[in-house]
């Protein structure tokens, strides 16, 4: 069947100040996340002007993928609409049912199963139609990407241009958002576990493979109270590891994420290179693939298999496992930036 438009759900960001904290309220909602806890990660927005790159940088992906779709012949109406922040995803979905979309795909800016990375996108979803009530056009996910091959290529591209600017010998780093480890054993269909970790390791061995060479996972923005365990090593302790070992440098790759957004910027950007600079260690690192033209051709592909049934809209496990209802259940957890 041929869809008569395209959603791209996101995270969503601020965009000014003034946002930064009704945008984390958003976000923790239901999480009992104290109030001095915010305050902290505001300041982190706030150093940066207030404004995440993430909205940015989708409507620029937006953009891309509305010119690859012409290309292939297809004039595809593509929408907005966010998590977390303006616009919001109810808002789109009502904007896209007053202009009569009756079937349109979803594109979720997230690669990855697990709960934030793929059910929540769900709940979203279920949420936005609620709130539209009748009339209500049908949505459908468009399934993962951690696997496709026009992903793995723009990461092995900006990781080759990473790596050609530290010093040969370098390391060549992987980074992901931390979860919880109950969140990650929970992750995947009934009879499947520990799926977020896993997909993240195969992407990165898999980008690793086209470039010839070794490499590290490690982890990065996590929260919560020291006693909950979380996926380790950290990126930054990562560092030191390699700085004792004698490695004349790093180059982190954020396979975990599409955008650069906070969580880039001030993880990997600043704390991550301001601690190599502190002990003098060259760093480097690659370039998210959203703004690449060859990520929409990514998203126009995930259409057209769509549109020719050949997608289940669903995720698939490591294992082969599709998603189904109930898996990836939530774990409570803390927000960082």
């Amino acid at each position: 069947m041929t869809h008569d438009a395209l959603l791209v759900l996101s995270f969503g960001g601020p965009e000014h100040p003034d946002h930064v904290r009704p945008f984390l309220e958003n976000v923790v909602r239901g999480r009992g996340v104290p109030p001095e806890r915010l305050d902290a990660v505001e300041q982190h927005y706030l150093r940066f002007g207030g404004v995440s790159p993430i909205n940015a940088q989708n409507r620029t992906l937006i953009a891309h993928i509305e010119a690859e779709l012409s290309r292939r012949g297809r004039e595809l109406p593509v929408y907005f609409g966010n998590r977390n922040w303006h616009p919001m995803a109810e808002d789109t979905v009502a904007r896209m049912k007053d202009d009569g979309v009756r079937d349109a795909l979803v594109f979720a800016t997230s690669a990855w199963g697990g709960f934030s990375g793929c059910r929540q996108y769900d709940e979203d979803i279920a949420r936005a139609l609620a709130a539209v009530g009748a009339g209500a056009p049908r949505l459908t996910k468009l399934p993962q990407f951690h696997d496709h091959e026009l992903f793995l290529d723009c990461f092995a591209d900006a990781a080759a241009a990473a790596l050609a600017s530290v010093p040969a010998g370098s390391r060549l780093v992987f980074t992901a958002h931390s979860i919880p480890e109950a969140a990650d054993v929970n992750a995947g269909p009934p009879g499947t576990s520990n799926l977020y970790s896993r997909q993240v390791r195969d992407a990165a061995a898999n980008v690793a493979a086209r470039l010839g060479l070794d490499h590290d996972v490690v982890w990065q923005s996590r929260s919560g109270p020291p006693q909950v365990p979380w996926l380790e090593p950290d990126v930054c302790d990562h560092i030191r590891a390699l700085w004792d070992e004698r490695v004349p440098g790093v180059a982190v790759v954020p396979i975990g994420f599409v955008s650069d957004h906070l969580e880039v910027i001030w993880d990997l950007d600043t704390e991550a290179k301001d601690l190599a600079d502190e002990l003098g260690m060259p760093f480097a690192r690659a370039a998210t693939p959203g703004l690449d033209p060859r990520f929409a051709a990514m998203v126009a592909d995930l259409v057209d298999d769509a549109d020719a049934g050949r997608s289940s809209g669903l995720g698939v496990s490591v294992d082969g496992a599709a998603c189904v209802e109930g898996c990836c259940p939530a774990v409570r957890r803390p927000v960082r930036a």
